[in-house]
C-alpha cells in the first residue's frame, strides 16, 4: 500500500512539474524545476534510492545570508564550474546525509534518527558521484534555458569542515539558492538540501555598471604634456678613440685630428646613443644648425626645413651640439 501511495504521489509531482508549478504554489523557475528532477533521477539511477522533493524554493541571497543557512552537523560540499573562477555549495542536512550513507552501506534507509556526529571527508567522497550525477542532469536539462548562465557546468570540488570557512571560500557576491525538502524512501528520513551557485548574470551586470566611462580628455591632456618635454639630441661630427694613457697626457690647446669627420655627414643621436638621423652642419639666423638629410630609417629629406630650437658653441674635441625641435 505504501508503494502504491508513493507512486501516486510521484506521478502527481511529475504532472505538477510538467505544468511548471509546485503543489499550490507559484510557477517554478527553470533551474529549480530541473534540479528537482535531476536530483531524483540521480538518486534512482546511481543508488537505487527513491528520493522525492516535497517542496522547493529559489531565492537570490547575499553571502552573509547564505552562510547562516547550513544546519548544525550538515555536510557541506564545494562545487566548481568548468571555465569559471567562482565556487558553489551544496548542503545536505544530517537526516539526508544519514539516509544516503545508509543506502550506500546497507542498501536500505531506516527510520532511526541520524547519529550525533560531524560529517567527514569520507562522507563527501562517498557522495561525490551522486552530487556529480545530479549536477550533470541539471546541466543537460538547462540546455535551452536562461538559467544555464549560472546553473550549468558545476561539479563536486571538495569538502568543507566548518561553516565559518564558507565566508572565506565563497565570493562576496549574490547567489542563486535552491532549497529543497527531501524525503527518502517514503519519508523514512527527510530533511532539507541546499544548492547555492553564484549569480553570474548579476555579477556581469554589476561589472558593467561599475565600469567607468573612458575619459578621452585624459589622453589628449597627457599628449599635450609629453609634447612640451625637451628632447636633447647630440650632433656628432666624428668620433675618436684614444688609449687612457694618451688621454691623461692631453694639454690645453692641443689639437686632435678627426680624419673621418665631415660637415655634410653629421649624425644626430639621442642620450641613449641611438641614431635619430643625419644632416649637414650649417647656420640659421646666426646660430649653428643641422639641416636633416636622412632620418633613422635611412629615408632622405626627413625634414625639408627643420626648425632649430637652440644652438651650442662648437667644442674643440667634441662634436657640435645642437637641439632640434
Amino acid at each position: 500500500m505504501q508503494v502504491l501511495r508513493r507512486k501516486i504521489a510521484q506521478a502527481g509531482a511529475q504532472r505538477g512539474t510538467a505544468a511548471g508549478t509546485s503543489a499550490g504554489g507559484p510557477a517554478l523557475g527553470g533551474a529549480e524545476r530541473a534540479f528537482r528532477l535531476a536530483l531524483a533521477r540521480a538518486a534512482r539511477e546511481a543508488m537505487g534510492l527513491a528520493l522525492d522533493v516535497t517542496r522547493s524554493a529559489q531565492d537570490r541571497m547575499a553571502l552573509t545570508e547564505l552562510v547562516d543557512l547550513p544546519p548544525d552537523r550538515a555536510l557541506m560540499l564545494m562545487l566548481d564550474q568548468n571555465g569559471g573562477d567562482g565556487l558553489g555549495l551544496i548542503v545536505l542536512s544530517p537526516a539526508v546525509l544519514s539516509g544516503l550513507v545508509e543506502m550506500l552501506t546497507t542498501g536500505r534507509v531506516t527510520a532511526a534518527p541520524p547519529p550525533n556526529r560531524r560529517p567527514t571527508r569520507t562522507d563527501g567522497a562517498m557522495l561525490a558521484a551522486l552530487v556529480d550525477a545530479a549536477l550533470t542532469g541539471l546541466d543537460t536539462a538547462l540546455s535551452d534555458d536562461a538559467d544555464r548562465v549560472w546553473a550549468a557546468g558545476w561539479r563536486y570540488a571538495g569538502f568543507v569542515e566548518e561553516t565559518r570557512t564558507l565566508g572565506l571560500l565563497l565570493e562576496d557576491a549574490p547567489f542563486q539558492v535552491i532549497r529543497a525538502d527531501v524525503s527518502l524512501m517514503d519519508g523514512a528520513k527527510a530533511g532539507p538540501l541546499i544548492l547555492a551557485l553564484p549569480d553570474r548574470a548579476a555579477l556581469s551586470g554589476a561589472a558593467a555598471d561599475a565600469a567607468p566611462e573612458l575619459d578621452h580628455s585624459f589622453s589628449a591632456h597627457l599628449a599635450a604634456q609629453v609634447e612640451t618635454v625637451t628632447a636633447r639630441l647630440d650632433a656628432v661630427v666624428g668620433r675618436l678613440t684614444l688609449p687612457l694613457a694618451r688621454l691623461s697626457t692631453l694639454l690645453p690647446g692641443e689639437t686632435l685630428p678627426l680624419p673621418l669627420a665631415g660637415i655634410d655627414r653629421v649624425r644626430l643621436v639621442g642620450l641613449d646613443g641611438r641614431l635619430v638621423g643625419e644632416g649637414r652642419l650649417g647656420q640659421a639666423r646666426g646660430l649653428r644648425a643641422i639641416r636633416l638629410t636622412m632620418d633613422a630609417r635611412g629615408e632622405g629629406d626627413g625634414l625639408a626645413t627643420p626648425p632649430v630650437a637652440r644652438a651650442v658653441p662648437l667644442h674643440s674635441a667634441t662634436a657640435p651640439r645642437a637641439a632640434t625641435g
